[in-house]
């Protein structure tokens, strides 16, 4: 027998329950969005594409995903949390730069995206570097990610947040773009891999010697 609510109709569903429903929505649209793209470029596929692939409505793509290029990178949302996270649970007396440097030589090390220099990452990076979109999208979030971090340096009191912010996600950005761009030109992943997390941990810490 159905559960029924104190008035008699139906119960309304379990909050955890609507949250993973529209979780797996989530994710099943990101998935199919991530294989058209990869098989035919980003440029080269609508949204009513992805909808159908993903069986759902135009409408529902937007509800999870305001833009088209927020279904490239959908991981956004994971890695600005991370990052947010470490500055304000950073330890007493570990400043907030050391904090991210910290979070990401060891997201690099354990080779986790997108931190980590994957060779099964290249067709996702070859797809950003044919379409001017979503390089203007990864340029945007970049400043948003300055601005969310910012915020947090600010809550747990650095000094000078927004120039500390902005110089960490530059110096990273920087180091993360020349490690594609050696891959992306032939260089061998796996070695390009293993000196990664030394080359975030020196640009870091050179931020971190600016912002003292």
């Amino acid at each position: 027998m159905a559960d029924e609510g104190r008035h008699g109709g139906p119960a309304a569903p379990n909050p955890g329950r609507r949250e993973r429903k529209k979780a797996e929505v989530r994710q099943r649209i990101s998935d199919a969005a991530t294989a058209l793209f990869l098989r035919h470029g980003f440029d080269q596929v609508s949204v009513s594409e992805i909808a159908e692939a993903a069986d759902v409505a135009r409408p529902t793509v937007f509800a999870h995903f305001p833009r088209k290029e927020d279904l490239f990178f959908d991981r956004y949302p994971q890695v600005a949390g991370q990052l947010t996270q470490a500055i304000r649970q950073r330890p007493a007396g570990t400043s907030a730069v050391s904090a991210l440097r910290d979070t990401l030589v060891a997201a690099a090390q354990a080779g986790q995206a997108p931190y980590g220099m994957q060779a099964d990452m290249i067709p996702w990076w070859r797809t950003v570097a044919a379409s001017r979109a979503l390089q203007a999208r990864a340029r945007e979030l970049a400043d948003q990610l300055s601005a969310e971090l910012a915020a947090a340096m600010a809550a747990t009191g650095t000094a000078e947040p927004e120039l500390a912010a902005a110089l960490a996600v530059a110096a990273y950005r920087t180091v993360h773009l020349q490690a594609i761009r050696c891959i992306l030109a032939g260089e061998d992943a796996t070695t390009v891999a293993a000196r990664h997390p030394d080359r975030i941990r020196s640009a870091l810490s050179a931020v971190g010697q600016m912002t003292a």
